[in-house]
């Protein structure tokens, strides 16, 4: 039985995280005399009461259980974007009903899509609100909060079990409030580190603070319109190329990685094929737009090599507009936009691991054909995978090409034209952030309409919750009822 109460108390530590950054924001607002104080406070005051109610009002619990995990860890997802909404909708201009819900669910989603025409407009307190939704959704608000909790009989394991998926934690037998921790300091330490370098090469504080946080969420907000391309600084390209790329990768090795430990990004077989792909994947956008004649050799790979990263690492930045890239081109990074990151990284998608795992079974059920009496045995860095893994992976695949696939029929039946469409659906699924059609790298989803925002809105979240915990969900509901 799931029990209203423990979910409850556990969304108020939620949203009090939520309202310690909205809480900022304000005060950004209010000392530099922005007209987006007063937004910004009421959702500091409405995410406060919300959040302290339930612990003035509910006794503590001393253990959860994994269904009830589960529940918090959906309707804190889904309780954040609605909350996050509220400065948006208070404060107006381009934001609608529709555009306020779209941008607060890109942004804790860490997908970077936008509605926004013209970013700069936006007050530099409201600027900061909308870094701070990739900063708080990177690594999950979840995870946030398992690191303050106390310790408690099944707490931090219930919650975190339903938030990570099994694949990231291969060859990591910690403790969860160790996991927890180890991934909030490396995402942390990679934020001050990129803040800095980004000061350094040209960026202001506040821009490289801003571009940190979407950086190392992989999320892509940019407080430009333009993007990166704003800046035309090879190095802040470079930079950000660094941050995304390792990102991208499992906190867990980069932590090993500083630490000098065996298992590392180094020695992970899995992350050496993840940079190769890319590479792959980089010459050959570079290659095609050097042939057809778009740009210069040089520029062909100072482009391909930053979008293809973005892309392929679910963070969104853009240098360079690519609806008129060649079709060759665009494919390619359409595959990056479903395969995306690794597990156990900020990264959205598919992930590589997956599909590297995929392809290894592929190879195992081919040789069973082959010789249907033979034992064969994967391993993924030195750990045996068992079948159950093999199965829970391929089911996810599955359910994630049917997810896109009927995304892009429900838009199509609105009369979207079928390339911006289908890349709408598997970027917002991905939460990669920027498509191609009406919806590409220097452009954004404004002219939808409202009911597609309203859907690649709950693809976005399909995507961050990784559509299996949503499904189980909403089974636990429908027994409940």
């Amino acid at each position: 039985m799931i029990r209203t109460k423990a979910i409850l108390r556990y969304l108020g530590f939620v949203l009090l995280f939520n309202a310690l950054f909205l809480c900022i924001s304000a005060a950004i607002s209010f000392f530099l005399h922005e007209d987006s104080f007063i937004p910004l406070l009421c959702g500091t005051l409405v995410c406060t009461a919300l959040g302290i109610f339930p612990q003035i009002f509910i006794e503590k619990i001393e253990e959860i259980t994994f269904q009830e995990g589960i529940a918090i860890s959906v309707l804190g997802w889904i309780a954040t974007c609605l909350t996050g909404m509220i400065p948006y909708f208070m404060w107006g201009g381009e934001f609608t009903l529709a555009n306020s819900l779209f941008e607060s669910v890109s942004g804790f989603t860490t997908t970077g899509a936008t509605i926004l025409n013209n970013v700069e407009i936006l007050p530099k307190g409201l600027l900061f609100w909308r870094a701070s939704t990739h900063f708080i959704g990177g690594i999950g608000i979840i995870l946030f909060v398992l690191v303050i909790l106390p310790e408690k009989r099944g707490v931090r394991s219930s919650i975190y079990h339903s938030e990570v998926s099994g694949l990231s934690m291969l060859n990591f037998r910690m403790k969860t409030k160790e996991i927890a921790n180890i991934i909030v300091i490396v995402y942390i330490s990679l934020i001050a580190v990129e803040t800095i370098l980004l000061k350094v090469f040209g960026m202001n504080w506040f821009d490289a603070v801003c571009h940190s946080f979407a950086t190392v969420a992989t999320g892509g907000f940019s407080t430009k319109n333009t993007s990166v391309a704003y800046f035309n600084n090879i190095s802040i390209e470079i930079i950000i190329m660094f941050f995304m790329l390792i990102s991208s990768m499992h906190f867990g090795l980069i932590y090993n990685t500083v630490r000098g430990r065996k298992l590392n990004i180094f020695t992970s077989s899995v992350v050496r094929s993840y940079v190769i792909v890319m590479f792959i994947g980089i010459l050959l956008v570079a290659g095609q737009l050097t042939l057809e004649k778009v740009y210069s050799s040089g520029e062909s790979l100072r482009y391909a090599a930053f979008q293809v990263i973005s892309l392929g690492t679910t963070t969104g930045f853009a240098i360079v507009d690519t609806p008129n890239w060649p079709i060759f081109a665009i494919l390619i990074q359409m595959y990056f936009t479903i395969q995306c990151g690794m597990v156990g990284s900020t990264s959205g998608g598919l992930k590589f691991d997956r599909i590297f795992l995929f392809f290894k079974s592929l190879i195992k059920q081919i040789k069973l054909t082959k010789h249907p009496n033979g034992i064969y045995a994967i391993k993924i860095d030195g750990t045996l995978i068992d079948s159950d893994m093999e199965l829970q992976t391929a089911v996810f695949i599955l359910l994630y090409i049917i997810t896109f696939f009927v995304t892009t029929l429900l838009l199509t039946a609105m009369k979207i034209d079928g390339m911006t469409a289908f890349s709408a659906a598997i970027t917002t699924l991905g939460n990669a952030g920027p498509g191609f059609g009406k919806v590409s790298s220097l452009g954004n989803y404004s002219g939808l309409p409202d009911a597609a925002k309203y859907i690649l809105s709950g693809n976005m979240l399909l995507g961050r919750l990784e559509i299996m915990n949503i499904i189980v969900f909403l089974t636990m509901l429908s027994r409940k009822r």
